[in-house]
């Protein structure tokens, strides 16, 4: 008898937060995949069903659309969520404001820390209290919340709180037999770094930088987030796994 594969995903259910496009579009893809079924995220009604529209060859995909931000519309989205619980939560909705660091306001800040941070608490704690044993949580971090370079301060002050986050319910979580980790992505050509993308000189700059040479294309973030959110995955928590391209590791 063929035993299941410890990646499966068959029978667990899913959300991906901000996964109309980009990173969570490829994440929800691979869950999907992978047997889940999928909530897609958004806040706009019209870019989520044309997400899961895109996604349902896939798999089993419907909406969820709430901002994360709004404290009320996340309450009513999870009031929905509680009769069939939820197994795997994905926090992959970000902000991001590259100015120097005099150019932000107080409430510049406040935002960044509200969707980057907050949002992903106050989420983590309504999916935990739906979870059973073997839930899985799963923070999308960044490169820069171990790392820093100037222009991005915001940003990156963000990210490492969520690290730091992903760290302490790791620890709250783990006597309900509940896993926290996170993803750290580097740079991937997505739609948001459009412009950077097209930039001869970042390339240029990234074949030196990282050990990879390149590049990465969204659809390989989605191996890391099966992983994770997988049986495979089951004696890891409190861990950030970077796919970076071997950016942080290599100088």
């Amino acid at each position: 008898m063929q035993e299941t594969s410890p990646f499966s995903l068959n029978g667990k259910r899913a959300l991906v937060t901000g996964a109309t496009q980009g990173l969570g579009f490829e994440i929800a893809k691979a869950l999907a995949c992978a047997g889940a079924r999928v909530l897609v995220n958004g806040r706009d009604d019209v870019r989520a069903a044309k997400a899961v529209a895109l996604l349902s060859e896939f798999g089993d995909v419907a909406p969820l659309v709430f901002d994360v931000a709004d404290a009320a519309a996340v309450a009513q989205a999870f009031d929905g969520l509680a009769e069939d619980g939820l197994d795997i939560l994905v926090n992959n909705v970000g902000l991001r404001d590259r100015r120097p660091l005099y150019e932000h306001s107080l409430d510049d800040m406040r935002a960044m820390l509200d969707v980057n941070l907050v949002a992903p608490f106050d989420l983590s704690r309504r999916a935990a209290s739906l979870m059973t044993a073997g839930g899985r949580i799963i923070n999308t971090t960044s490169i820069a919340g171990p790392l820093s370079r100037d222009g991005d301060a915001t940003y990156t002050i963000a990210k490492g709180g969520l690290e730091a986050m992903t760290r302490a319910l790791a620890a709250e979580l783990g006597s309900a037999q509940i896993t926290v980790n996170a993803i750290a992505p580097g740079y991937f050509a997505t739609e948001q770094n459009r412009e950077m993308v097209d930039d001869p000189a970042v390339a240029d700059w990234l074949a030196q930088r990282t050990s990879l040479g390149r590049w990465a294309e969204p659809k390989e973030i989605g191996g890391a987030a099966v992983f994770l959110a997988s049986d495979a995955a089951s004696y890891i928590t409190g861990h950030v796994l970077f796919v970076d391209g071997g950016y942080a590791a290599h100088f």
